[in-house]
């Protein structure tokens, strides 16, 4: 009986310690702090904005035409960052960087610089364009980004548009940017690093000058650009030539929630009037948010324009960004004019 006894308490015991462990490691059951859920609340990277999404996905950068013909553009409200550029002469075109949304379609879509591509390439993107500079065309020769040129895929993947001419009328559908990204086996998952952006706490506690317009010049009309604030949206509303930029399609304003106007050296190069425009050099430029503004520093991080203030990032507010870039010489006070009187 003592030896049934025993023989009952240890088969008891061994059932208990085997119950235990199934429950504290059993692989199978993930412990809390291994736990995850599916939608749970992230953050897109270029925006800030929060979604039940997936955001990994890939940033894509796509070179667009600003010529007077060329407007109203297609896709430029869907953008989360858009950065503004001379090309050459007095001519600016737009490097728009979508990733927390993919538009139908994009354009009209124009050639690439050298400084696109660099701005591209800081944020992983593909890059998307159609026709190139000599020294845009040596780069992506080379494979330094993962691009779809129009030279290539015009008829294809890019198509012409009947109501406008050429140059002015190329563009790509983003169902046509994944069909040309899996025939060159570009991966389309893999978001870009994050940059920082204010709580609501502080966006409701903006410091600064009062902003509530901007002005910058490119040295020729249709190409200067202008800002107004919105003060019933909270956001910077932005005009070519005096037109105000709107989607084509819905034909609904562009909205900015962060304005970044910063200085660079420009050099020209060519007969054409092609330039050099250094985005490592870093200087001098403005940030204008929810009617304010504040000087600031810019430093290139690992091919990213980051403004600074007091050597601390200066956090974006959730929404989207606009980035003039002007030159060096003459400067921000001889191209930027904020407050001006009509």
């Amino acid at each position: 009986m003592m030896k049934v006894k025993m023989l009952f308490v240890l088969l008891a015991s061994l059932l208990l310690i085997t119950g235990c462990t199934q429950t504290e490691e059993d692989p199978k059951q993930p412990s809390e702090k291994t736990k995850t859920t599916k939608n749970s609340e992230q953050k897109y990277p270029l925006t800030g904005i929060s979604t039940n999404e997936d955001i990994d996905r890939r940033a894509i950068a796509v070179t667009i035409n600003n010529h007077p013909k060329a407007r109203p553009q297609t896709g430029l409200a869907d953008a989360d960052i858009v950065y503004e550029l001379l090309a050459e002469a007095n001519i600016t075109r737009f490097l728009a960087v979508y990733q927390s949304t993919w538009p139908e379609e994009v354009g009209p879509i124009r050639s690439a610089r050298d400084y696109f591509i660099e701005l591209a390439k800081g944020l992983d993107c593909i890059y998307v364009c159609h026709g190139n500079s000599p020294d845009a065309k040596t780069m992506l020769a080379n494979n330094y980004i993962e691009a779809l040129n129009g030279l290539k895929y015009d008829g294809t993947l890019f198509t012409r548009s009947n109501d406008r001419k050429a140059p002015h009328n190329s563009y790509i559908t983003f169902a046509n940017i994944e069909k040309g990204a899996e025939q060159n086996s570009f991966d389309l998952t893999g978001a870009p690093e994050p940059f920082s952006f204010l709580s609501e706490e502080k966006t409701g506690k903006l410091a600064g000058d009062e902003a509530l317009s901007a002005r910058v010049s490119y040295g020729n009309s249709s190409y200067n650009a202008s800002y107004e604030y919105d003060e019933e949206a909270g956001k910077y509303q932005r005009y070519s030539d005096g037109e105000q930029t709107i989607e084509a399609e819905v034909q609904t304003p562009i909205l900015l929630d962060n304005l970044l106007i910063i200085e660079a050296p420009h050099k020209v190069i060519d007969n054409e009037g092609r330039r050099n425009i250094d985005l490592t050099a870093g200087g001098n430029g403005y940030l204008l948010q929810k009617g304010k503004v504040n000087e600031i520093q810019w430093v290139n991080k690992n091919g990213r324009i980051v403004p600074m203030i007091d050597g601390t990032e200066a956090g974006l507010i959730t929404g989207k960004t606009w980035v003039n870039v002007v030159p060096a010489d003459p400067g921000l006070e001889a191209t930027v004019t904020l407050n001006a009187k009509e």
